[in-house]
């Protein structure tokens, strides 16, 4: 991997992130109005119409038979995984609360890049992914007072499905394309989550306010299907484990997002968790990876 590839990679990284920072205060409007499966799978069955519209008009190929167990974990991971767990743990906790939880996501997603992308982090960099997890894990417990919320247990089923579905996606994208990646597993997944989530509406119905429809369309269209074209991409390009790091700058940005859209108020304890978190970005940034084939 040239070290061209590896900036590309996450400069689109740091372009995704910035998109999925917004998830959880988007989500936090939709759940605190719409019951949050009905949220979960109506997000991925928007975002599947227009993933298959996109496909028939650019005549994309099927994947292959040999890809189908990818897209499996993809769907297990970011179609259905990571929404269902975050919009139940977001009916508990705040957004500002969940974004420092997250925030271990480069943890799972290295683990889960070195799996099944073939990605070898040096020991370094395994210090300073375990540096800034510590760090998350003591403030969810600091949020609790010593014990971790129901929500917390969600959020970090959140980041293990997750983890998986963004190392797998990397591994398909390589020969298939970002957009493909998460169109296809938006496809996929739809003849599944059509009856759940007809039998859901029908049973706690829909009625909402405008600000949570437009929360709705966000985490539909932006989170669960444009933002994956870069992130994929980057993924890609500069490697799982290394453009995976830029995640943990996500919880700064979801921290600005939650008090100007949701209108949380931040002390000066979870700024400072989330800049230690940061900083540690900075030195997982300087930690030799090896990628696999490289």
């Amino acid at each position: 991997m040239s070290t061209r590839d590896e900036t590309r990679g996450l400069v689109y990284g740091l372009f995704a992130v910035a998109i999925f920072s917004m998830t959880l205060p988007a989500t936090r409007l939709v759940v605190a109005e719409v019951h949050p499966l009905i949220a979960a799978l109506g997000r991925c069955l928007v975002a599947a119409m227009v993933a298959g519209a996109l496909l028939a008009v650019t005549r994309t190929p099927r994947p292959r038979r040999e890809d189908l167990p990818g897209f499996a974990i993809v769907i297990g991971g970011v179609v259905l995984g990571y929404p269902i767990f975050t919009n139940i743990a977001l009916q508990y906790v705040s957004a500002s609360h969940g974004a420092i939880v997250v925030a271990i996501l480069p943890l799972a997603t290295a683990i889960a890049g070195t799996l099944r992308a073939g990605d070898r982090p040096s020991r370094g960099f395994w210090l300073a992914a375990l540096a800034g997890s510590a760090l998350v894990v003591a403030f969810a417990l600091w949020q609790g007072a010593g014990t971790l919320h129901v929500a917390d247990l969600a959020l970090l089923a959140a980041v293990i499905t997750c983890g998986f579905g963004y190392a797998e996606g990397a591994r398909l994208s390589r020969h298939l394309g970002g957009w493909q990646v998460i169109s296809w597993a938006l496809v996929i997944a739809a003849p599944v989550l059509f009856l759940p989530l007809a039998w859901l509406v029908a049973e706690h119905g829909v009625a909402a306010s405008p600000r949570a429809w437009l929360g709705f369309l966000y985490i539909a269209l932006i989170s669960q299907f444009v933002g994956f074209f870069p992130w994929y991409k980057g993924l890609a390009l500069g490697g799982v484990a290394r453009v995976g790091q830029v995640q943990l700058l996500q919880p700064f940005l979801t921290l600005i997002g939650s008090a100007l859209l949701l209108g949380e108020v931040l002390d000066a304890a979870t700024w400072l968790f989330a800049v230690a978190v940061v900083a540690t970005v900075a030195i997982g940034r300087r930690m030799p990876v090896a990628r696999a084939g490289g």
